[in-house]
Formats: structure tokens, C-alpha cells, sequence
């Protein structure tokens, strides 16, 4: 259990069934009355956000979760297989928990798994991944001066633009987060 005074960002608790986080709060202490705490939150699962007021020293079961380090080892049809690292089993992943840089999960990657109980709540992948260009459109001399970018297929399929210099067969650093 945690209090509402201990709420800070980034604190999960476990609210009607589901888990949420906490993404904002303000202790306010009226000049009449009882103090509250008026949170903003974030469910894990759908990603619907809720307002709510907690009573001062209110307490609140809070969410265990348990993050681990997975391997992808291969792909089984539309489903991922993730080995874990310090038990060696396996688990099957669909493109839905792993969620859109889906496009960026190559074999042999590392990514961390967040689970509350059985379910898989996120896979968060590295910042950063290499990727060697397969397929794009010859950067043609004189279209620089505008520092102009380009689409540029990756290795596992994904769409990123790239500067015209940018040829196939090299390899390129892409930011996860923002493409």
C-alpha cells in the first residue's frame, strides 16, 4: 500500500482492476477543511488518462512491477519470440504489446519487459538502433543545397528519411523514440 502523500511521477498504483501512473499531482491544503491530493493518471494498458482526488494520507495499493531483460531470437508467423536472459524461457510477444518501434526489432536485440503479474505492460527497446539501408533513391549532385532528406528503406522493413547523401548499403544510427 502507498499513501496519497508519497505520490510522486512515475509512481504506479493499482486503481479499479487496471494499473496506473501517476503523471502529475498537487497536495493542496485549503484554508478550510482537509488536505487532498489531486493526481492526474495514466493507465498502462489503454493509455487513458484520468483526473482524481485523493484524501490526504489516503492509501492505495500500489503496482508491482517487474522489469526484465529479453533477447529476440526469432519471429513465429505475426508473433515475436523473446528469450529471457537469466531464466532462458521463452515468450511470445505480439506486435500489439510491443507497440509501433515494433518496425525497429531486429534478431539478437536486447529490450527490456515490463510486467505486471502475467501481462506484459510495455518493451521498451535500446534509444538508439544500426541500420543498414536496403533500398533508396539515388541522391542526384546539386539537390544538397537545401539540405534536403530522403525515404530510405531499412533491414527490417521500416521507412525513416535519411540526407541525400545517403546510399544503400550504409549504415545508419536511428533514434527509436522519434524516428
Amino acid at each position: 500500500m502507498i499513501s496519497s502523500n508519497d505520490f510522486r511521477p512515475g509512481v504506479t498504483i493499482e486503481l479499479d482492476g487496471s494499473v496506473w501512473r501517476v503523471v502529475e499531482f498537487l497536495h493542496v491544503k485549503p484554508g478550510k477543511g482537509a488536505a487532498f491530493v489531486r493526481t492526474k493518471l495514466k493507465n498502462s494498458q489503454t493509455g487513458s488518462v484520468l483526473e482524481r482526488t485523493f484524501r490526504a494520507g489516503e492509501t492505495v495499493p500500489q503496482a508491482v512491477l517487474e522489469k526484465s531483460t529479453m533477447q529476440h531470437t526469432y519471429k513465429e508467423g505475426d508473433n515475436y519470440i523473446f528469450m529471457d536472459m537469466e531464466s532462458y524461457e521463452e515468450a511470445t510477444l505480439t506486435p500489439q504489446q510491443i507497440g509501433d518501434r515494433v518496425k525497429y526489432l531486429k534478431e539478437g536485440m536486447e529490450v527490456s519487459v515490463v510486467r505486471w503479474g502475467a501481462q506484459v505492460l510495455e518493451v521498451e527497446l535500446p534509444n538508439t538502433v544500426v541500420m543498414e539501408i536496403i533500398e533508396t533513391d539515388p541522391g542526384v549532385r546539386g539537390d544538397t543545397a537545401t539540405g534536403g532528406t530522403k525515404p530510405a528503406k531499412v533491414e527490417t522493413g521500416a521507412t525513416v528519411m535519411v540526407p541525400l547523401f545517403v546510399n544503400v548499403g550504409e549504415k545508419i544510427k536511428i533514434d527509436t523514440r522519434d524516428d
